[in-house]
């Protein structure tokens, strides 16, 4: 868990008390294809000029030109800091289809951080992760295991719906999924930037073993995606080899 305190922290330091210049990704969007967008920005803001990008607005519509040109195009009028580009970029992600359609939400956010930048005068705080968000929460993908490996009960599974849902209120968090499978249980959930993930999690632990202490202190976190389990067997089995 230290790599997600630390995480919260530089948050926190890079907010400096003001959580309004934040902005967080809210769909999820594969974080390969996440990684792909930003290097392709970089590039073509070095090497493209901006008059590229407006002379090629045209091409997003039309039929002709390739995925790979129109990414180029919505890349390289993100980057740019003009509300027509801004809507041409908004228009596409209207008529676009998957896989183009998350790569055009990119740009699209890419753009409007660009030109609230410029209306506000300041540095806007853009975060994206590969399991999104909703305003100012991040979406988190967490697995509880039981001790001894020992298969959840009604009674169990019973007990961690309510003293989850319970105490994620209690932090204004949200939670939204919730699966059991044997000797595990998923949570799919939203929590607030202001709150630390461990501390929320440790105590929801504590209160769900008052019945018994049956699930392990120690949990998986990731936001980055959800995982089947058996991708979770398989990552629990090659941590303990």
């Amino acid at each position: 868990m230290e790599e997600h305190e630390n995480l919260y922290e530089k948050i926190q330091e890079i907010l400096g008390g003001n959580p309004g210049n934040l902005k967080i990704l809210e769909k999820q969007i594969d974080m390969d294809l996440q990684v792909e967008y930003y290097e392709c920005s970089r590039k073509l803001k070095n090497d493209v000029e901006e008059s590229w990008a407006y002379d090629h607005i045209q091409f997003l519509t039309e039929p002709g030109y390739s995925d790979e040109v129109k990414k180029e195009i919505l890349a390289r009028l993100a980057s740019i800091e003009d509300p027509e580009c801004y809507r041409a970029i908004e228009s596409f992600v209207g008529i676009a289809k998957t896989p183009l359609r998350d790569w055009a939400l990119l740009a699209l956010n890419e753009s409007r951080m660009q030109l609230e930048s410029q209306i506000l005068e300041e540095n806007q705080v853009f975060i994206s992760t590969g399991l999104g968000g909703k305003e100012q929460k991040l979406r988190y993908f967490v697995v509880l295991m039981s001790r001894g490996n020992v298969t959840l009960t009604p009674t169990h599974q019973m007990v961690i719906k309510n003293e989850f849902e319970f105490i994620l209120k209690r932090y204004g968090a949200e939670m939204e999924q919730v699966n059991f499978s044997e000797y595990l249980s998923t949570i799919l959930l939203l929590l607030p930037m202001n709150h630390s993930l461990k501390t929320v999690f440790d105590e929801a632990i504590r209160e769900c073993n008052k019945y018994g202490n049956f699930l392990m202190d120690e949990f998986i976190i990731t936001n980055v995606k959800t995982l089947s389990f058996q991708e979770i067997k398989n990552f629990i089995e090659r941590r303990s080899e």
